[in-house]
């Protein structure tokens, strides 16, 4: 029988396979080109935080945006061939600000301009103000920076893209532009009796040294506030200030409290920061040389009034996040858990608050508690709490060179959280009901002084914070020299958040929802928690072991000086069968003590290594098991079908 032969089954079930792959890329890349042109900035962000996308506050700024400004990104090309680290950097930069172009709606122009070495547009980046780094040894400068202006001439700049401040690359895009589109300031009033500008005495003592730089946080307020500094013996606040920052204002006359008091009442927005114990004061000369004794500050008569308790005689200790610090010389440990100095993460920070919501972590130190009054009828919002696994302990522990081991040794939690940071708002009155105290000896009141207001008018509005040392540079900021410049890289968000609580009292929102967005330290909760646990068995136990090394000697001093007392004249003391029954005694609870210790460690070790362990595997194992049992489970509905279909 002649024809022509059909192909095999086998051959055109490879032809159609073949075809469907052929099918699809075509499909693919159509749907990819109709989607580039029909949505070209249409995008799908699957990140946890949405880390590639523009924030709310961005785009309301972006779109209100009343005047043009113009974003001009100098980078040398040949930086990116150099160090690829960079040229990936830059892409994720310019994709940024084309986003800012787009959102604007044409109000933001950019411009994106090489500048190679001797030539024009590298004098324009210099006269911008942006750095020059060297690339190798001839000499060529390179440029990774922004200059922005508007149509008043005002320039910003962002003189060098640092990959370290990836994750607040949208913070300082959108604070540029902020700068360049808002002429007129908020005005912040600062009252405190800390060097936040810089120290001159510390300058003088240094004879002609670099000059005592002011803290970061009054760097990046004043970048978008016109900061005034209020005087600590001030009568009257200035009506121009919108939002008042107390911080760790020392002995502050009736006088001054008044005049803050009536701020509050007249509806000024309040920030207040107290600390039983201020680590950085503690730290710093006095006027004559040495700390000063009493680092202690307190506003009870204001907060008092108003439904707040500060209480300045306790700080809070808080093992989960706590700093791991050098250990006393003499200790077998190097390094241990310093419970007064703790990060705060997780539930410890309030996300349902604006201020707050965006923040990873927040540090604080040797820091006070905040409690609403009994009786008060304000409205009283935890920000800033301590875990479950923290006490309260006498000021005392942490004065005078505190032993951070002893410290540890004698935490117990108490399974409680502690309020550190706290927003209040409501009607509150006034904490001179009598009105205005007389002024201090030798002062008169000012001309303009105001009437007295014996309640708010309206709701007030004030935040308090139990702890001064937020503020400082050490616990929240690292400042790196970078080619002669100071680059200051936060580890912590303390900064953002003092800014974050000005921009809310402000009234500008734009900046908040996008402060510290980007990648955030993920620490292994698990296996920190299970070796802070073990480690503070292990401070307990050796204090019980010390405590009985001491009763164990002086038991022994006293055998030996009544046996040394009755045998006076002999050459030496024989030993006595109780002091070698004593001896005994101690060696066995030496032994027992050392053979806990290493129990408790070798506990530590199996608990970590066993949630190491569990981590590789499902690392390790688990993405391919899950692909396999797709796999299977695919191949299974197939075969059903296929069965299906014969039969």
């Amino acid at each position: 029988m002649s024809g022509t032969a059909s192909p095999r089954p086998g051959t055109r079930r490879i032809w159609s396979s073949a075809l469907g792959l052929v099918a699809a890329a075509v499909l693919a890349v159509g749907v990819n080109m109709l989607v580039d042109r029909l949505a070209p900035r249409a995008r799908i962000d699957l990140t946890e935080q949405r880390l590639y996308t523009l924030s709310d506050g961005t785009i309301s700024l972006l779109r209100g945006l009343q005047e043009p400004v113009t974003l001009r990104l100098f980078y040398s090309r040949r930086l990116g061939a150099a160090v690829p680290a960079y040229g990936s950097y830059a892409e994720r930069v310019r994709a940024m600000l084309d986003e800012y172009a787009a959102v604007s709606g044409g109000k933001v122009r950019l411009e994106v301009l090489d500048p190679e070495p001797f030539s024009e547009t590298e004098d324009r980046a210099l006269a911008f103000g942006l750095q020059g780094v060297p690339v190798d040894q001839s000499g060529e400068q390179i440029y990774f920076g922004l200059a922005g202006s508007n149509l008043l001439d005002d320039e910003r700049s962002i003189p060098f893209f640092q990959p370290e401040r990836e994750r607040f690359l949208e913070f300082d895009l959108t604070r540029l532009v902020y700068e360049l589109s808002s002429p007129r300031r908020p005005v912040l009033g600062v009252m405190s009796s800390l060097p936040l500008n810089g120290d001159p005495r510390m300058m003088m003592m240094m004879r002609g040294g670099p000059a005592p730089q002011p803290f970061a946080v009054m760097q990046t307020l004043r970048q978008f506030y016109a900061v005034q500094d209020v005087p600590l013996d001030t009568q009257r606040i200035a009506d121009d200030i919108q939002v008042l920052m107390v911080a760790h204002a020392q002995g502050l006359s009736d006088a001054t409290q008044y005049a803050i008091d009536q701020f509050v009442m007249r509806g000024g927005k309040l920030i207040v920061l107290v600390d039983p114990y201020s680590e950085g004061q503690a730290g710093r000369p006095g006027p004559g040389g040495r700390p000063p004794t009493n680092t202690a500050s307190e506003l009870n008569r204001l907060l008092n009034a108003w439904g707040v308790d500060a209480p300045s005689e306790a700080v809070v200790l808080d093992l989960r996040g706590a700093w791991r610090v050098r250990s006393n010389p003499n200790d077998r440990v190097q390094a241990v858990d310093y419970v007064a100095w703790f990060n705060m993460q997780g539930d410890s920070i309030n996300q349902n608050e604006v201020a707050t919501a965006q923040l990873n972590q927040v540090t604080v130190a040797s820091a006070g508690h905040l409690r609403r009054s009994d009786g008060a009828t304000v409205d009283f919002v935890p920000l800033l709490q301590s875990s479950e696994r923290s006490m309260l302990a006498n000021v005392d522990r942490v004065r005078d060179n505190p032993d951070p081991a002893r410290i540890l040794a004698e935490f117990r939690p108490e399974n409680l959280h502690r309020t550190i940071a706290a927003r209040v708002r409501g009607e509150v009155p006034s904490a001179f009901p009598d009105g205005p105290p007389p002024p201090p000896e030798g002062t008169e009141r000012p001309a303009d002084f105001p009437a007295h207001r014996a309640r708010s008018d309206g709701p007030a509005n004030f935040v308090v914070i139990a702890d001064a040392d937020i503020l400082e540079d050490r616990f929240w900021v690292r400042v790196q020299d970078f080619f002669g410049q100071q680059v200051a890289t936060p580890f912590s968000d303390n900064g953002n958040l003092i800014a974050n609580l000005v921009d809310t009292f402000a009234g500008g929102d734009a900046l908040i929802s996008l402060r510290s967005r980007g990648e955030s330290l993920r620490p292994f909760v698990v296996v920190d928690d299970i070796r802070r646990d073990a480690d503070a068995r292990f401070r307990q136990t050796e204090r019980e072991l010390t405590e009985r090394l001491q009763q164990t000697e002086r038991r022994l001093r006293e055998l030996r000086q009544g046996q040394q007392g009755a045998d006076r004249g002999q050459a030496s003391a024989v030993i006595t069968p109780e002091q070698r029954a004593e001896i005994d005694a101690a060696r066995a609870q030496i032994i027992e003590t050392r053979r806990q210790l290493r129990a408790v460690q070798l506990d530590l070790r199996r608990d970590i290594e066993g949630v190491e362990v569990w981590v590789r595997i499902l690392n390790i194992a688990a993405v391919p098991l899950l692909l396999a049992l797709f796999a299977i489970g695919l191949g299974v509905m197939r075969a059903r079908r296929r069965s299906a279909a014969r039969a």
